[in-house]
């Protein structure tokens, strides 16, 4: 049995992962860092540690193209040299990835591909671009959504362009951890909104 594609990503109670003007330099937009505070406690022994842990523990990753370049490519290894699997409209001749890195065009491809490399482990997204691509081909099977006690009030979403299809979710786990509430949904077929 595969392991499930299953989105990580940290999020302000308003929708947002990044604050304005995300941009090389400014990764996480201003005050987007505010998102990720909650990994100041990854080496515990309570839920945000368990919540790194898992994440570190995916057999392979699957990133958006913007969320890629912004990491700085992670200079090639996520995470112990699992694959990562950038998912993108558009491949320029010449642009070879770094380390385990590979792009991909077609999001069934990237998901065969990911779940292969990744063997019986959960399969890593990040990105906004990428969970929008997955969740409007129906293949993104869970999220997990470390929700932040902020209203950054504008910047990136996740959840902007889901092509007016509508997502039932079931609610499988939470963990609160300090100031952030880990949430895990199992993602059932989108269908269109009424």
């Amino acid at each position: 049995m595969s392991g499930p594609i299953r989105l990580y990503m940290s999020m302000s109670l308003d929708g947002f992962i990044a604050g304005p003007d995300d941009r090389t330099g400014q990764e996480l937009g201003r005050g987007g860092g505010r998102l990720f505070n909650w990994l100041d406690d990854r080496d515990s022994e309570g839920p945000n540690g368990q919540v790194f842990r898992e994440a570190m523990e995916t057999g392979a990753v699957i990133s958006g193209r913007r969320t890629f370049e912004l990491a700085g490519r992670w200079q090639g290894d996520h995470h112990d040299g699992v694959p990562v699997l950038v998912l993108t409209h558009h491949v320029d001749d010449g642009d070879v990835p770094p380390g385990h890195t590979r792009f991909v065009t077609d999001p069934h491809e990237c998901v065969r591909e990911a779940r292969a490399a990744a063997d019986d482990r959960a399969v890593l997204v990040h990105g906004a671009g990428a969970a929008q691509s997955l969740l409007r081909a129906g293949l993104l099977d869970e999220m997990e959504i470390h929700l932040v006690q902020v209203l950054l009030g504008e910047g990136r979403r996740l959840f902007d362009n889901l092509g007016g299809r509508r997502t039932e979710l079931e609610l499988v786990r939470r963990l609160d951890g300090g100031d952030v509430v880990h949430l895990r949904y199992r993602v059932h077929r989108a269908t269109e909104a009424d």
